[in-house]
């Protein structure tokens, strides 16, 4: 999903019929205080990525001020932001690409350009959401699952682990099927390749 936020509605028109000519869903804000509304009720994100359009001035909440509220809720990863402005200037940019920004345009821009760079954008918000997802599925794991699970990536077979652990080889089968069961995996070489 492609959010574009700018204050002026011929802008968020244009950048919406772009985002359509490339089959990207988005959705348009007259102004950060309107996003953020939205975002206080959204808690999910969407798998096919996420991506902020923002226009550095606007009025009551600026660009940067924006971007500095969505940096502080730790949401830059999962909703890369690329900026818009007519009116930046070179060390504008150099600072907001230094703070995390994904990039920045000055208008009038390349739409080709920002098209993909708002793909490329999309693309890193879902490798960031998978990343995200397994990092979750790690951490519902239990301490003596952790200790299987480490071990099965060292090709440890189970007889072995239920030696090394001091415990019993049925244990180890067990740990293993909820490591499998809770990583959504089915084999040892898919869980191998998941954490790679």
């Amino acid at each position: 999903m492609l959010h574009i936020i700018d204050d002026e509605e011929v802008i968020r028109d244009s950048l919406a019929w772009l985002a359509r000519s490339r089959a990207i869903p988005a959705k348009a804000y007259e102004s950060g205080e309107a996003f953020l509304a939205t975002l206080e009720g959204t808690i999910s994100f969407d798998p096919d990525g996420e991506c902020v359009l923002l226009d550095i001035r606007m009025p009551d909440i600026s660009g940067i001020a924006l971007f500095d509220a969505l940096h502080a809720r730790g949401l830059t990863h999962r909703m890369p932001v690329i900026f818009l402005t007519g009116h930046g200037d070179v060390p504008m940019a150099v600072d907001t690409l230094k703070r995390g920004a994904f990039d920045f345009f000055e208008k009038p821009f390349n739409d080709n350009k920002l098209m993909d760079r708002v793909q490329e954008a999309l693309a890193a918000s879902q490798q960031a959401g998978a990343a995200a997802a397994v990092h979750s599925r790690l951490a519902a794991l239990s301490a003596r699952e952790r200790e299987v699970l480490d071990l099965v990536l060292d090709g440890k077979m189970n007889k072995v682990i239920a030696d090394k652990l001091g415990i019993s080889m049925r244990t180890v089968e067990v740990h293993r099927s909820n490591i499998f069961d809770k990583m959504n995996v089915k084999t040892a070489v898919e869980l191998a390749r998941l954490l790679k």
